[in-house]
């Protein structure tokens, strides 16, 4: 997990490129990124044995103060938090990064850690035969730095506009994530004013989650050195489209692809039939994992892209899982976007939740469901319910309580990650359940930012 030491030559080499400090990262249960930095020779010290944390830092909420202590998470123990010197990266202006775990004293991995069960999971799936590959869609809205509106008179969905108003801000985007050794697929404004997405090339499951946690650290420093800042909010402003964090993934086994060149639905296998299915049976105990924040729902609504309804489509924008067949335009073959995910998440813990739903699948031969070939809202009720198409909550209450009990869910992650998220997202319940929806945007608008 924490890789080979650096040797004092290679700690020598990142002194020469200007590096002097180390920034460890770790994602919470309420999607929050934490941190600590170390003078560039205690690197490998952040690696082996690690840094103190309390077991309060899987309990920190996003209001900033609130700490959703557990039976289990409370003021007593220490944990260590370890750095994968394997995925270190020079971030620039003296700065380099690493993602990190959390450990116990006794260096046994935390059952709680997000990362630790994102890497069991991929474990699990090497052992079975199957390889998986993750992409990482990235929307974010440009905001001024007290989290106000930025002017908008030059914009339109996807217009060439907003790229000339942010050039200079593109152009550094574009350049700091090349030289951190991150690929871009592709970098445009979206539907909302000031609104931008950029896709990740696939990676293993662990990787390309570190390398979101990466983008999202270089993007906001960008920002900063033009004057702005970045909201990763489900819903940064009340009454707009809101913002996603879309995963796209892919399985193959030893035979070969189970989303191309199959004799199933849209060129998928047996298997790959099966774990579509897997995935869609299970969002409804999942959104508590993929989109469970108190803002989240304010996204979760028909008419957003945002997949309202549990069911699967292919190129369908409005379906919550979107399938896309493998040709010509897609020449790494099929593939599975789940769109309902957002930054709300740990995208550790989503990668998980999605790739065990769809193992699940796998395992039980689950039936893929009837393919939704229109806008699932349009249905009638009559329709939705012949085709099995759910409506995914709105409510974070039933969201919660749709985890809490999910045993699929606390199987695939353990007990402890899904008691720490249900903990985090009740005590946002409690506190702010009863603002409405312009104050809850406003409030938690810069929640996420970095």
């Amino acid at each position: 997990m924490t890789g080979t030491p650096l040797a004092a030559a290679a700690i020598a080499q990142l002194e020469s490129e200007g590096v002097d400090t180390v920034i460890g990262t770790v994602v919470n249960p309420a999607g929050l990124t934490l941190a600590k930095t170390v003078p560039i020779r205690r690197t490998n010290t952040f690696a082996d044995p690690g840094l103190g944390a309390s077991p309060s830092w899987h309990a920190f909420a996003i209001d900033q103060s609130g700490i959703a202590f557990t039976p289990d998470v409370g003021v007593i123990g220490d944990q260590r938090l370890r750095i994968d010197l394997s995925a270190l990266r020079i971030v620039g202006d003296g700065l380099a990064w690493a993602p990190a775990a959390f450990f116990s004293q006794d260096g046994a991995p935390v059952p709680a850690c997000a990362r630790g069960a994102l890497s069991r999971i991929e474990a699990a799936l090497s052992e079975a035969g199957i390889e998986a590959m993750i992409g990482h869609e990235v929307e974010f809205l440009l905001v001024a730095p007290d989290g106000d509106r930025l002017p908008s008179t030059l914009w339109a969905q996807y217009g060439l506009a907003g790229v000339l108003e942010h050039e200079a801000f593109v152009r550094d985007v574009v350049r700091s994530t090349a030289a951190a050794g991150i690929a871009i697929e592709q970098f445009h404004p979206e539907y909302g004013p000031n609104q931008f997405e950029l896709s990740l090339a696939p990676q293993s499951p662990v990787a390309a989650a570190d390398q979101l946690v990466l983008v999202r650290l270089i993007v906001g420093r960008v920002a900063r050195r033009h004057g702005v800042r970045i909201s990763l909010s489900p819903a940064p402003f009340a009454g707009g489209v809101g913002s996603g964090a879309h995963q796209h993934f892919s399985l193959t086994m030893p035979e070969g692809p189970l989303f191309s060149d199959g004799p199933g639905a849209r060129g998928m296998t047996a298997a790959g039939e099966s774990a579509v299915a897997g995935v869609v049976a299970g969002l409804p105990e999942a959104q508590g994992i993929l989109c469970g924040s108190i803002v989240s729902g304010l996204r979760m609504q028909p008419g957003n892209w945002a997949g309202a309804y549990a069911c699967w489509g292919t190129e369908n924008r409005e379906a919550a899982v979107r399938f896309i067949a493998g040709g010509p335009a897609n020449p790494r073959g099929g593939n599975v976007e789940v769109k309902i995910v957002d930054a709300s998440a740990n995208p550790y813990l989503a990668s998980a939740a999605i790739l065990g739903l769809a193992v699940d699948g796998i395992k039980r031969r689950a039936a893929l469901p009837p393919e939704i070939t229109t806008d699932p809202a349009a249905l009638s009720d009559s329709d939705r319910v012949r085709d099995g198409v759910v409506g995914l909550q709105r409510g974070q209450a039933e969201v919660i309580a749709a985890l809490d009990r999910s045993e699929l869910l606390r199987g695939i992650l353990g007990d402890a990650a899904v008691d720490m998220v249900v903990a985090v997202r009740g005590l946002e319940h409690e506190r702010y359940g009863d603002l409405d929806t312009e104050e809850l945007a406003d409030k938690f608008r810069m929640a996420w930012s970095l």
